[in-house]
């Protein structure tokens, strides 16, 4: 294996990572101190409301979930305003993203579209082996030739199934 196989995995599987990265804190989010507060004043009164299930005690207990109601409204709008400003600042990475995966990509296939980027014995790529290969078979060696193209394609592949795979290791709690 070539160190420019290996050099071009490692970009691939980086952008690939940052990419996964993105994708969990937006669907991760995030919480304020505001939103959390808000959480345990529902909560307490919520739990306060049905401790009071007398019938000497439902007036008490009816404010208490009015009041609750209302707080959930005012923790919706603050959710609803700030899942708005992530997401356009999650927006703005990801077009930066996907801008900086083509000129790193189109660098790499100006750079190894003359000479291949790794060779691979017949046997490992038995029923692919056309697919893969660049200009054919090394004749010194009888290895597959394989070039920048097909090679960016498979590590992309296998370097977005294991972020998928290891994603969890991204955003710990």
């Amino acid at each position: 294996m070539s160190l420019g196989a290996i050099f071009v995995f490692l970009i691939v599987s980086a952008l690939q990572l940052v990419d996964r990265y993105l994708d969990l804190a937006r669907k991760r989010g995030s919480q304020s101190e505001e939103q959390i507060k808000l959480r345990l004043e529902i909560k307490q009164l919520l739990q306060e409301a049905n401790q009071l299930s007398t019938p000497s005690t439902f007036a008490q207990a009816a404010k208490l979930k009015r009041l609750a109601a209302a707080k959930e409204k005012e923790l919706a709008k603050i959710q609803e305003q700030n899942t708005k400003k992530t997401q356009s600042l999650y927006d703005k990475y990801r077009k930066f993203l996907l801008v900086a995966k083509v000129l790193i990509y189109a660098l790499l296939v100006l750079w190894f579209w003359s000479t291949p980027v790794t060779t691979v014995p017949q046997h490992l790529l038995q029923p692919f082996g056309k697919m893969f290969s660049w200009r054919g078979v090394d004749s010194a060696t009888g290895h597959i030739v394989v070039g920048i193209l097909p090679w960016m394609f498979l590590t992309s592949r296998v370097s977005k199934l294991l972020c998928e795979k290891f994603g969890f290791v991204l955003l710990r709690p």
